[in-house]
């Protein structure tokens, strides 16, 4: 820059800064010098509100026609939230008398023996051989042919639990059974039966089934028969828990809690339970079956076996409909 330039300069700067203060100064250098002025930094600009939805807690105000159902609010004006589907129960078959037709079924798969067989079309009759102790020395094993190893009559009860259930007449030890997959559980008598001719008292009560040896081979089918039975306990149970009122629910959680206990009881004594583990099997599903039958998605009534003839009830034939002329404007009659 000339020295004779330096003064005019001087005087323009001074005149700037009096005229805009330092602000004006500032963009009068920048300019002078060619830099870019920076650019002014504004507010940020307002958020648009967002219309206000309807408040829960304001009254219920009816929607307005056309304005759908989803406008519409429950009258005291919370919102509940959709209740859980119901379970859904698992329905297992309740096994037949075929399972058990013709074979020797053993108490525990050891002690000794009941053999039901189908005489006539509507007979059924079992022979029964009975192990316990001698009364007068009870160390000592004893057995007793019930009627002296003649057949004895067998009537059937239906199924008030689900399963087919049987009384087998056995003189000085009436026993009530109910049909298992190969097997039968005789729930009464639970108490001794004493024979005092023979000096002989059994307990036919628990499991009756096939021997162990027989069972072996059948593990893995029977544990995997366990697993579907064991879920199907627990639906059925759920569903009949949620269909119970208040007041009936207590004794339902109640028996439930104490099946576990009771089917250890039943089945600890199985010859070789631990090996194949055909009574927990058995045990569990008539369980489900019984809360099935609660449940009324089984009938009480015991169903036709394939000996068993019933009468068929014909069907009312329909009414002949009188036959109608065809529709034609230019027929004459």
């Amino acid at each position: 820059m000339k020295p004779s330039r330096l003064p005019v300069f001087a005087a323009a700067l001074g005149v700037a800064t009096a005229c805009s203060g330092p602000v004006a100064a500032q963009g009068f250098l920048e300019r002078l010098f060619g830099i870019r002025p920076a650019q002014p930094v504004y507010p940020p600009a307002p958020v648009p509100m967002q219309p206000r939805g309807p408040v829960y807690n304001e009254p219920y105000q009816a929607p307005a026609p056309g304005m759908g159902e989803e406008a519409a609010l429950p009258p005291d004006g919370s919102m509940s939230p959709s209740a859980p589907p119901a379970p859904r129960p698992v329905v297992l078959r309740p096994p037949g008398e075929d399972t058990v037709l013709g074979r020797d079924l053993r108490l525990n798969g050891a002690e000794g023996s009941i053999r039901l067989e189908r005489t006539g079309r509507d007979e059924l009759k079992a022979q029964i051989t009975l192990v316990g102790s001698k009364i007068s020395r009870p160390t000592e094993a004893c057995s007793v042919k019930i009627g002296g190893g003649a057949p004895v009559p067998v009537s059937a009860l239906g199924k008030p639990e689900g399963l087919a259930r049987y009384e087998i007449q056995a003189p000085g030890c009436p026993m009530v059974a109910d049909v298992l997959d190969g097997g039968l559980f005789v729930s009464a008598p639970k108490d001794v039966c004493e024979f005092k001719e023979a000096d002989c008292a059994v307990e036919p009560f628990g499991v009756w089934g096939p021997d162990a040896a027989s069972l072996i081979p059948k593990a893995r089918d029977l544990e995997q028969a366990r697993a579907a039975a064991d879920r199907a306990v627990r639906e059925n149970y759920k569903a009949l828990a949620h269909r119970a009122t208040p007041q009936s629910l207590r004794p339902i959680v109640a028996e439930q809690a104490g099946f576990s206990a009771e089917r250890e009881t039943v089945c600890r004594s199985y010859h070789r339970e631990g090996v194949h583990g055909f009574c927990n099997t058995r045990y569990t599903e008539g369980r489900a079956v019984m809360l099935a039958a609660r449940l009324g998605l089984i009938s009480p009534v015991a169903e036709a076996q394939p000996g068993e003839r019933r009468p068929r009830s014909r069907p009312t034939p329909a009414p002949i409909q009188p036959a109608q002329q065809p529709l034609d404007p230019y027929f004459v009659r």
